[in-house]
């Protein structure tokens, strides 16, 4: 009995760290810039110009981290920054990666302001979605190298845990998946109740909120930043499909209803508002995972990733309602999404303490 209160006792949370929200400020975003063609077949470079603009309008108001393969790489991509971005406020480390995803391979970071070691980097497992795309060895190591150069605390994790697949409002909620979090193929040891229990503990919430399923074409098992966000502590962003044809539609549709039903610890309901999905993006005859709910937002802008479709105005619109002291920069994400993500997937906020 002891032990176990000696543990309790240990946890992050008990140590006073919390994971606030992602519109809190910033002292950086970090990023692995992409340079795996097997993920970009075709159009690498157009995703990188992508990434380029969306770097640039960072840089605005945060510093902005970004892992490189190697010397070469390095001059590469600065030679894509320049003239773009403001390069005072970019910073390149040679850290190989396998790949680009830094939401799911990066540190999650937790902060205690005020406090002695008021940054902590929150190593989770990695395995690439359920060992969809070895190898993940180089990822794997991302976190541990972020908290040595941000000078951070550095915590493993004894759980697989993507930063896509949760959803934090910074005053004691989360969201997730089921189709994710309880998949065999992350902590087939976990149940629901183990699974909750690490959350709080590691990040400092006191509630965890299920939705259903994710998109069609999301591999990394519905992951939540594809569908539902918090955009204040007591509002949500969710997206919605109109067309009862499409195939997202009754996924879609459930995962509304239950947001219907949640309530907050002091009892309040969620304020949901609802975002349009893009039309139907596709590869060849591969439904890609298109979905304006990967946003990302920074210090001064909100990257709002845009398909070329007729509601990328409609998605633009309700983002800056929700954001009014943001500017919404819309990045054409039409070969971004090939890789099978977009902004928010790409992106990971180091919190200002």
């Amino acid at each position: 009995m002891s032990d176990r209160n000696d543990k309790a006792t240990d946890t992050p949370a008990a140590r006073g760290y919390r994971m606030p929200a992602e519109w809190a400020p910033h002292q950086a975003t970090w990023l692995s810039w992409p340079h795996n063609r097997d993920t970009w077949p075709g159009v690498l470079a157009r995703a990188e110009a992508a990434l380029a603009l969306a770097v640039a309008a960072l840089t605005e108001g945060e510093t902005v981290h970004i892992n490189v393969l190697d010397e070469r790489h390095e001059r590469h991509v600065a030679g894509l920054l320049a003239g773009k971005a403001n390069l005072e406020r970019v910073r390149l480390h040679r850290l190989p990666t396998n790949d680009a995803w830094c939401r799911d391979h990066g540190a999650i970071f937790a902060t205690r302001p005020g406090r002695p070691a008021p940054l902590l980097a929150l190593d989770f497992g990695y395995n690439a979605w359920g060992g969809k795309y070895p190898p993940f060895d180089l990822d794997n190591q991302v976190p541990r190298h972020m908290a040595e150069i941000l000078g951070a605390a550095h915590l493993a994790v004894d759980m697989i845990l993507e930063g896509g697949s949760i959803e934090v409002n910074g005053a004691g909620t989360l969201l997730t998946t089921e189709q994710c979090l309880l998949n065999p193929n992350r902590n087939p040891q976990l149940s629901r109740a183990d699974i909750e229990q690490r959350l709080r503990d590691h990040l400092g919430v006191q509630q965890v909120l299920w939705l259903g399923d994710g998109i069609v074409g999301d591999d990394t098992d519905g992951h939540v930043d594809d569908l539902t966000r918090f955009v204040a502590e007591d509002t949500v962003l969710t997206v919605v499909e109109d067309d009862p044809g499409d195939a997202n539609f009754q996924a879609l549709r459930e995962n509304r209803e239950r947001l219907a039903t949640m309530r907050l610890p002091d009892g309040r309901p969620l304020r949901v508002v609802e975002l349009p999905m893009p039309g139907p993006v596709y590869r060849g005859e591969e439904r890609l995972p298109a979905s304006y709910a990967n946003y990302y937002v920074g210090n001064r802008v909100v990257l709002l990733p845009v398909f070329g479709c007729p509601r990328d105005e409609e998605a633009a619109a309700v983002l800056a309602r929700c954001f009014p002291g943001r500017r919404v920069v819309a990045i054409d994400c039409r070969d971004v999404v090939v890789g099978l993500g977009t902004l928010h997937c790409l992106t990971q906020q180091v919190p200002a303490t």
